[in-house]
Formats: structure tokens, C-alpha cells, sequence
């Protein structure tokens, strides 16, 4: 099954309004428009346009850890989305990438379901 998967590269830092995490702000804003699926990754080094390297400082702890937001749904989901996205995200990056779902751990995989809905679909 195509999809695309919505990427935005922040910082673990960043807040949204001065008291959410912006990462926690915009997994909920996804859940709540019907997004399919969304996780948080936090990295290990990174950076950004500042040219600023982030990473875990000493004992593994650091303030600005790069940390990234995967969404993935149809793209015209996505893209309905990026209104209330876009303008959340003060520093960082928005990707819009393609991809294709295999599997999404039911008993059969997404791209059989995709063929017999197009043999159906035919008929």
C-alpha cells in the first residue's frame, strides 16, 4: 500500500506554547486528526541549520537531544495536516517522504489487502 511518512526534526527541548513538549503536542494533534500512526525517536547526535552538534552529553544527558516525529498515512491525510503542523514547528524540519507499507502487524499484510481491494475494485 503506498503512503507517505511525515517527518519533523526538532529538539527534546522544544516547547509548544512556553508548556507542552512539542513533540508530545504534535503526536496528539496526529491522533486527533485520525492519523494512522506517529512515534517519537530521540538521536544520539545531530544537527541542524544552526550548525549546532547536539548530542548526549555525560552520563548520557543532554538539553538538546535531536529528536524526530514519524507520522505515516495516504498523503492526502498528511497533507491535511500540515496547516496545524507547519506553524507548531519554530526551529526545525518538515519532510514529507515516500514510502510503502508491507505489513502493519495484522494477520495479512497491507499489500495483499491492497490486491484484492484492486481485484475487487476491477470487477
Amino acid at each position: 500500500m503506498s503512503a507517505k511518512i511525515l517527518m519533523v526534526f526538532c529538539d527534546v527541548t522544544d516547547l509548544w506554547k512556553n508548556e507542552e513538549r512539542l513533540y508530545e503536542a504534535i503526536v496528539r494533534r496526529l491522533h486527533r486528526q485520525g492519523i494512522l500512526g506517529a512515534t517519537v525517536l530521540v538521536g544520539v547526535m545531530g544537527y541542524g541549520v544552526h550548525r549546532r552538534i547536539h548530542k548526549r552529553g555525560l552520563l548520557g544527558v543532554s538539553d538538546e537531544k535531536p529528536v524526530v516525529i514519524l507520522a505515516i498515512d495516504q498523503e492526502e491525510k498528511l497533507r491535511a495536516v500540515l496547516p496545524i503542523i507547519v506553524p507548531m514547528v519554530k526551529e526545525g524540519m518538515i519532510n514529507l517522504v515516500d514510502t510503502e507499507i508491507i505489513s502493519m502487524g495484522t494477520s495479512r499484510p497491507a499489500i495483499e489487502r491492497e490486491q484484492s481491494e484492486a481485484k475487487v475494485e476491477s470487477s
